[in-house]
């Protein structure tokens, strides 16, 4: 006989379409309360307020970070809702928990000048493929893309002139990117040579592919941007998602409309796009610090 953990799960996977990962996470978590709660007697689906109380101290006590603790407790709200939706139980015991403290933490991201300097990497490095990862750079840059974005990309999705891409974004939402005139001209000087390696392989529409010619994974993505990360010299941690973090970061500076930000980054929230305005005010803070006589 199943439990209501798993008729839960498989709501989750049925009904509500989350992807077998985002299942996962549910089933690890929710193991975990189940596990809390049958070491002071009680079910899962008969738990008392008490019972995900003790649930959230056990979280803390077992050094679980306050995003995960957060996102534990995200999967026992979902389940008790589920089980007073279906009239499985009456009341929600989850309702009343609120989630732990985070603090606000901001993206890593490039200035404007640091990003110039790790754009011309490609081709003062001379590894890899300087043609390519230029154009990957500055097209993921240029158009505020996720790394599964950039390796999304097609030709078939290009405008004729690589001003702009269509892409398929988080969520399966379609949005359209727009390319800075570096981006472009990188772009135009990469596909003769794609178009080269590309002959000797299956034919693919990826925009981006391997040295073999076969379309660049997101993992592939991802590995190019972290060699010349290693290679950039700056005293920051660079990870692929800095470049779009960069994007976002430089029209927030140059006084861009937050709304347009967030159609052009593809977030549904508006919250998720407004810490950028909180690198604004740090990079407010460091002009202060320096243009300031008593500012040091």
């Amino acid at each position: 006989m199943k439990g209501k953990i798993e008729e839960f799960l498989e709501y989750l996977e049925g009904v509500r379409g989350l992807s077998p990962r985002s299942v996962e996470a549910y089933s690890r978590d929710l193991a975990e309360y189940a596990s809390s709660c049958r070491e002071s007697g009680a079910e899962p689906e008969t738990a008392t307020v008490s019972d995900v109380r003790r649930f959230t101290a056990r979280l803390s006590l077992n050094g679980a970070a306050a995003t995960s603790a957060n996102r534990a407790l995200s999967a026992v709200r979902g389940f008790h809702r589920y089980l007073v939706r279906y009239e499985i139980r009456k009341d929600d015991p989850s309702a009343s928990i609120r989630n732990l403290k985070t603090g606000r933490t901001l993206p890593s991201f490039l200035w404007e000048e640091e990003m110039a300097s790790f754009a011309a990497l490609p081709e003062k490095a001379g590894i890899l493929w300087p043609l390519r990862d230029t154009a990957l750079v500055l097209s993921v840059y240029s158009a505020g893309l996720r790394v599964s974005e950039a390796a999304s990309l097609t030709l078939s999705g290009l405008e004729r002139d690589y001003s702009s891409a269509r892409i398929v974004g988080k969520g399966d939402k379609e949005r359209r990117v727009f390319f800075s005139s570096e981006a472009r001209d990188a772009i135009a000087a990469y596909l003769p040579a794609r178009a080269e390696r590309v002959k000797a392989v299956k034919p693919t529409g990826a925009l981006f592919v391997s040295r073999r010619g076969a379309p660049l994974s997101i993992r592939g993505v991802r590995w190019i941007i972290e060699r010349y990360a290693e290679r950039s010299g700056l005293d920051k941690p660079i990870y692929p998602h800095s470049l779009r973090h960069s994007f976002a970061t430089h029209l927030v500076n140059s006084g861009c409309d937050i709304r347009v930000v967030q159609e052009l980054l593809g977030h549904a929230s508006l919250s998720t796009t407004q810490r950028y305005t909180h690198v604004n005010m740090e990079r407010l803070k460091r002009v202060y610090a320096k243009a300031h006589p008593h500012g040091e």
